[in-house]
């Protein structure tokens, strides 16, 4: 089975209905990646015995008359940034410990609870500090679109896992770009949510305060919106989680209509853009004018590139957590780009963390300027073309790490944002078409990308492997 080729609510309703067992889904699952992993690299590991044994009870209590939960048997990767209760929880560093987890975390605990089988754990680059998916731990993960080729980071091992068919649902998490990242380079349609949505709670507090969001990844959108009816809601660990609001989010999926109007941005004001890029995306906004939709092209939304705040609060969080290494043993075990993040945390002032929390109502202001004109924005996903594994993406021939400018300001500002693909460069690469909303309108940014995904509408999915 190649789960491409099906959507959660299809391959739920058959385990529910018993036209297909969670035992032959799992076992479906584990043959799909014993034949594509070695070349991909996109677990840390795979427990096939305990994802058999949670398949089997699964059916069992299907065969006693007990309810399953809307993702029964669903097999479920999980990226190592968080829990997942008898595996270790490695985080992509060599740092970290080989004890089993003892529990899930609040996503994983809300996805399992709701029937799914968790098959494994995802890679990721050390702590989920980058763009591309490299460890000393676990060497380079591959994108199923080309090996030569980053699948993006952080949730880049999640990503190539769905990108090739291994798993039908993935987790992943969302601190600058980890989720839209990889999406966009992997042809997948991924959705960072407001921060909140998804709780962040747990016994110890999130590893990048509050810019990262968890969420599930799926290949398509309405696959998205099915698994995120499951893990939205408040929890008490979480005092910045939100209550749930509305009809469920993939009924709200059903009556998608192209938005009668959106804004252009197609450098927001500060990202230089690769030519290539910049003509895929624009041709597939042209597309949606055609199509009906009325876009108000804006050139400049910020003039000031958000990376200064956003750093500032991203490398405090590093220096929070391993700045305590600096001088030890272990701080060569560190990837040298993070021992960077760690040192630059290290030598900011309490006045510049204020300062960059300012920034946060100074670029939501800006943005909010641009929602008095239409309720969606549309960037460019990526400001460069997907990168080589072990170096930066590329704008206009040079590497730069610059390749991922559109996404860390909307962690930043907190808004719901996704990626769909609209396109291919010449050598085949997806490309991401960055959809964003105004604060908590998730269902009007999941809506847009399950309509955009039948204009964009291209065949051509990943073959590498």
């Amino acid at each position: 089975m190649d789960f491409r080729d099906h959507r959660l609510s299809d391959l739920a309703a058959q385990v529910r209905n018993r036209d297909l067992s969670a035992r032959e889904l799992t076992e479906a699952a584990l043959e799909r990646i014993e034949a594509v992993e070695p070349e991909l690299n996109a677990f840390v590991v795979v427990d096939a015995e305990r994802a058999m044994t949670t398949a089997a009870e699964v059916d069992n209590r299907l065969v006693a008359g007990e309810g399953v939960g809307p993702l029964a048997g669903i097999p479920l990767a999980v990226k190592d940034l968080e829990d997942a209760a008898g595996m270790p929880t490695r985080m992509g560093s060599r740092l970290s410990s080989t004890d089993p987890a003892e529990g899930d975390s609040v996503l994983v605990s809300r996805l399992r609870a709701a029937g799914c089988v968790v098959i494994g754990k995802t890679t990721t680059p050390e702590y989920g500090h980058k763009g591309a998916t490299e460890s000393g731990l676990t060497g380079v993960t591959r994108s199923p679109w080309n090996t030569d080729r980053t699948p993006g980071g952080s949730s880049g091992g999640s990503a190539a896992a769905l990108a090739s068919g291994m798993v039908p649902l993935a987790t992943g998490s969302d601190g600058g770009g980890s989720i839209r990242i990889p999406s966009a380079l992997c042809g997948l349609s991924g959705i960072k949510t407001t921060q909140g949505r998804v709780p962040n709670g747990g016994p110890t507090a999130p590893g990048s305060a509050h810019f990262s969001v968890k969420g599930p990844m799926t290949s398509r959108i309405a696959d998205a919106a099915f698994a995120l009816d499951v893990a939205v809601g408040p929890h008490p660990t979480d005092a910045q989680s939100l209550p749930r609001s509305g009809s469920p989010w993939y009924e709200a999926i059903s009556m998608a209509r192209l938005p009668s109007s959106v804004v252009w941005s197609p450098t927001m004001g500060f990202a230089e853009v690769d030519s290539e890029i910049a003509s895929v995306v624009g041709a597939a906004v042209e597309t949606l004018a055609e199509a009906g939709v009325e876009v108000i092209e804006m050139d400049e939304i910020w003039p000031v590139d958000p990376l200064e705040p956003w750093w500032n609060l991203w490398t405090a969080m590093r220096a929070r957590s391993q700045g305590h290494l600096v001088n030890t043993p272990e701080w060569d075990l560190i990837d040298e780009s993070m021992r960077f993040q760690i040192n630059w945390g290290l030598k900011l002032s309490a006045v510049d963390i204020a300062r960059s929390l300012d920034a946060i109502h100074d670029y939501n202001l800006q943005l909010d300027r641009a929602f008095e004109e239409a309720p969606l924005l549309l960037t460019p996903a990526t400001a460069g073309q997907t990168p080589r594994v072990e170096q930066d993406g590329i704008i206009n021939g040079e590497q730069t790490p610059g390749w991922v400018k559109f996404s860390y300001g909307f962690n930043l500002t907190r808004n719901p944002a996704a990626s769909v693909n609209c396109g291919f460069t010449a050598d085949g690469m997806p490309v991401g078409l960055q959809v964003i909303g105004r604060q908590l309108t998730d269902v009007s940014v999941l809506q847009a990308v399950h309509v955009f995904e039948d204009v964009f509408a291209d065949p051509r999915r990943a073959e590498a492997v």
